[in-house]
């Protein structure tokens, strides 16, 4: 049974049928799409992405009136781990890291996921903190800058609100109180090392709709 999956800006629905080919894959979830749900044939639901600023996101009501149906549902990466931390305890599976820290506590505000993004393309107008932040972990990791910096960084790029959320932002307020040296240096190395766990728990998460499609997993 073909699977859904609401995917944007995590992951181009190319690469996600790179791994799941017959999958039905949907925008970004708003209010009301698992509502209609409720309508189709569905056994199995993927939710990585929804919207945050364009329009309202999937209320958990609606999300929980889906589950209570029957349906197989699976959070993960961005609002759907968010989801699927609240509607656990109902039968939502939620998967991948951000969920873990996500239910561990150790994040607790939907800003470290929430983005913008284009409408018809769905290319990230603003940058992720909980992407910044895990670029900025591999960059200390590999000496690129300390952990001084790390920290610096992070706590500025909290404090810019989401939409205008970009590392270009994140350099200007820095500038004069980080070395001029090691900025350029981290700037030369997110032209190729920038890193993001939202997309890869929504890997995660098409290979676990995958496996439970195929009937490897219960």
């Amino acid at each position: 049974m073909q699977p859904v999956i609401f995917l944007g800006p995590s992951l181009s629905v190319e690469k996600a049928k790179s791994i799941l080919p017959f999958a039905d894959y949907r925008p970004p979830a708003r209010k009301g799409d698992f509502q209609r749900l409720e309508k189709e044939n569905v056994q199995f639901v993927g939710f990585a992405d929804g919207v945050f600023l364009q329009d309202y996101p999937p209320t958990p009501i609606e999300v929980y009136n889906l589950i209570k149906k029957g349906t197989m549902l699976v959070g993960a990466a961005s609002l759907g781990a968010l989801r699927a931390v609240e509607l656990e305890k109902f039968g939502m599976r939620g998967i991948g890291k951000i969920f873990e820290l996500y239910k561990k506590g150790v994040l607790d505000s939907d800003d470290e996921v929430a983005v913008t993004f284009s409408e018809h393309d769905y290319k990230l107008q603003s940058e992720a903190l909980i992407d910044i932040r895990y670029t900025l972990y591999h960059a200390c990791k590999e000496g690129i800058i300390d952990r001084n910096v790390k920290k610096l960084l992070v706590k500025n790029a909290k404090n810019i609100y989401f939409p205008y959320r970009n590392y270009d932002e994140l350099f200007a307020r820095v500038s004069g109180v980080v070395d001029v040296e090691v900025l350029e240096t981290l700037r030369k190395y997110l032209k190729t090392n920038r890193r993001s766990l939202k997309e890869e728990d929504t890997v995660r998460l098409i290979r676990f709709i995958k496996e439970l499609c195929l009937g490897s997993l219960k």
